[in-house]
């Protein structure tokens, strides 16, 4: 079976403390926490990710970028990445999977991702300003 956003919103609806909600092309999934992820299928895979902070909120964007790429292996399923949003960049925590992937994997990369934002954010503090 091929995931569509109606099937991946009855999925993500049915989590404790999750609230799942349709925004244009995407489902925006929010935890307990109030971390927002966004969910949307694209082809054969389902990407799933969150908004980490502004790239003009950063005191030393090198500095960072290097730190990122020396230890978000620590940082099991989920990747940083810089993206445009209304003309200003960001970065965001995201990770993908098969767009047939079964629906225990979806539910544990989307956990992974909620875990691992907190992760980042106190792993990264230290360069925002």
């Amino acid at each position: 079976m091929s995931w569509n956003l109606s099937q991946l919103e009855e999925l993500l609806s049915q989590q404790d403390g999750w609230v799942v909600h349709s925004e244009n092309t995407c489902l925006c999934v929010t935890n307990e926490d109030g971390l927002d992820a966004y969910v949307a299928v694209s082809g054969a895979q389902i990407v799933i990710e969150s908004i980490l902070f502004a790239k003009n909120q950063v005191s030393d964007a090198a500095g960072l970028n290097e730190e990122i790429l020396k230890t978000h292996q620590i940082f099991p399923l989920t990747t940083i990445g810089i993206t445009l949003v209304d003309s200003e960049e960001y970065y965001i925590a995201f990770g993908a999977l098969s767009s047939q992937s079964k629906d225990e994997s979806i539910i544990i990369e989307t956990e992974a991702l909620f875990d691992n934002v907190t992760g980042f954010l106190d792993a990264y503090e230290d360069y925002l300003n």
